[in-house]
């Protein structure tokens, strides 16, 4: 059994945080795309293998300061590749993500493992 452990980052409070649930075989994943990445947009979707590559289902919220994040629960003992879609022009990956590997476009994939 897992153990209710929070993981995080060493981001400073951007980036991915992970908390893994003691009763569940999830992890609570956070991601946080730090304003300075979005670079004053409006909307900004999480597009990966968790929403089949949906770039409308996952929608992340806005924060005041301009930073946009969301949580998700995951399946343990994974890896995710996933990246950013900014205003639905701009591919854009996690700066703090575990890796990164080549994606199909120009932006390198982001990967979180749980």
């Amino acid at each position: 059994m897992r153990k209710n452990v929070k993981k995080s980052n060493k981001s400073g409070g951007k980036g991915i945080e992970k908390q893994y649930m003691k009763s569940r075989t999830v992890c609570k994943v956070t991601f946080r795309l730090p304003k300075e990445a979005a670079s004053g947009a409006e909307t900004v979707t999480i597009v990966g293998d968790f929403n089949n590559w949906n770039i409308t289902e996952t929608p992340m919220k806005r924060l005041k300061n301009g930073d946009f994040k969301l949580t998700l629960e995951l399946p343990c003992d994974r890896e995710y590749s996933f990246r950013y879609l900014i205003d639905a022009n701009r591919w854009e990956k996690d700066w703090f993500a575990d890796k990164h590997i080549p994606g199909e476009e120009e932006v390198d994939n982001s990967v979180v493992v749980v």
